[in-house]
């Protein structure tokens, strides 16, 4: 149930009605507070003001009605406007992007003030009276509530500016790779060490069940049990903490087949559970529901969807219907920065533990070669057949390397820059061919020694690289 929420959530977050819908709402209320204050002699204070006081009804309901028109028409305009920025972004960088344009906050707010103001008015006019308009009734013109719809004016049109600057800077490919590049990071930061449960040991294999090893018996993996899924789709988000409980609960462990990002089918597994004669029908409703199954990806748990989005751009980018290198280097930018970070932490055992030490689920194993070749691998074909971003691959290969404290990461960079200069030597050829090739061998020198990392700094001129 937890995972439902927090995809519901994210689910608002992105959506194009949410937010204006509660300022829409918050409108209404705003209006039928500020008439109700108007009703009861609340604004007599303002009689003394006469900049302020709006002093006949048919100027009042003119100024809210034009008000009201005017806000509706560039509403519409708005949305106009952010749709076909969405539709040129989508085109033009790829379609998985569409959902960074339509969770952007910015464009939200902006189409929900204008609404906002806009039924503001509708309710506040509809409450002005004329003399005589009513039998037995005074003339009323709600004071505030018209200095309010002034001030929403006021609002809107700081909104307008705000939302003229703000469009262009969105879909210009910089910010857009930011701010990918800055999600990517931040969910490095919050997905590790931590991760479903406590961290055992890889060498407390032995601890695995032996339904789960590869060489078990068929009487070992009779005992296995299976829940499988009721939708089909892509995993968006696995409640981490829920699969610990329920296994605790029943005493069982679990085994993972599927992680965040993968597709599923109504009837895969998605996990296997031992003892299985342990398994109760509640146990597999909670199990079941710690999964959350969507239409498309999400970037909630999927580090490889962020990745895979940077490497969308740069591989669009290196195309030769587009050919544009350097909008490839800043992808390469942003996933060096992020695969820095990551060479710096420890990556979570596959083997998580409860609060007392017991082994309770197996995972999916994340390994650093893993990423590696999730990113440079997926991006060494295109980046090897241009010179631009060739030396750029290898210079954020290099700055990933000056993050790595261990030989065994050091080692698989120097074979992805390995395989780099292979592609290069059979995509360029002349000067270009011989710069990178240069590169890539000064990179694998450095690499190869002990002191790799005082080297690469000290070739730090071509390892940054330049603008």
């Amino acid at each position: 149930m937890r995972a439902r929420l927090l995809r519901l959530a994210h689910q608002l977050r992105e959506s194009y009605w949410f937010v204006p819908t509660v300022m829409a709402v918050g409108a209404l209320l705003l209006a039928a507070g500020m008439v109700w204050l108007d009703s009861h002699h609340a604004t007599q204070w303002m009689d003394r003001l006469p900049w302020l006081y709006a002093a006949r009804p048919d100027g009042a309901r003119s100024l809210l009605s034009s008000i009201g028109g005017s806000m509706i028409g560039v509403a519409g305009t708005t949305f106009s406007v952010t749709i076909a920025a969405v539709v040129y972004a989508s085109g033009q960088y790829g379609p998985r992007l569409l959902s960074n344009f339509m969770s952007d906050r910015g464009n939200q707010v902006t189409l929900g003030t204008f609404i906002a103001t806009f039924l503001y008015s509708l309710v506040v006019v509809r409450t002005i009276r004329s003399p005589g308009e009513a039998a037995g009734e005074a003339a009323f013109v709600p004071q505030l509530a018209v200095l309010v719809g002034v001030l929403l004016v006021l609002c809107s049109i700081a909104v307008l500016i705000y939302f003229i600057h703000h469009v262009p800077s969105r879909i210009h490919i910089n910010s857009v790779i930011e701010r990918i590049g800055d999600s990517l990071l931040k969910e490095i930061d919050e997905r590790f060490p931590v991760f479903v449960g406590k961290a055992l040991d890889q060498r407390d294999d032995d601890r695995i069940p032996d339904a789960f090893r590869p060489d078990a018996s068929t009487t070992a993996i009779e005992r296995r049990a299976g829940i499988r899924a009721k939708h089909t789709g892509y995993i968006q988000l696995i409640d981490e903490d829920a699969l610990i409980c329920a296994a605790r609960e029943s005493k069982l462990v679990l085994r993972l087949q599927y992680q965040s990002g993968d597709f599923v089918h109504r009837g895969s597994i998605l996990v296997e559970a031992w003892p299985g004669d342990a398994l109760e029908d509640e146990a597999q409703t909670a199990l079941r529901a710690a999964f959350a199954i969507g239409s498309r990806r999400t970037g909630m748990q999927d580090l490889r969807f962020l990745i895979d989005e940077l490497v969308e751009i740069a591989a669009r980018a290196l195309s030769p219907g587009v050919n544009d290198p350097f909008t490839a280097n800043s992808c390469l930018d942003w996933l060096g920065a992020a695969l820095s970070d990551l060479a710096r932490r420890d990556l979570p055992s596959r083997l998580r533990a409860d609060d007392d030490g017991e082994l309770r689920v197996i995972a999916h194993p994340l390994t650093f070669a893993g990423f590696i070749d999730r990113g440079f691998g997926a991006l060494a074909q295109y980046a090897s057949a241009d010179m631009i971003a060739g030396k750029r691959f290898l210079a954020a290969l290099g700055d990933v390397a000056l993050s790595c404290g261990a030989a065994s990461r050091v080692a698989i960079l120097a074979k992805q820059a390995s395989q780099f200069r292979d592609l290069a030597d059979g995509a360029l050829k002349g000067s270009n061919r011989d710069a990178v090739l240069d590169r890539a061998d000064e990179l694998l020198r450095a690499l190869a020694q002990p002191d790799y990392r005082r080297r690469l700094r000290d070739s730090q001129a071509w390892l940054g690289g330049t603008a």
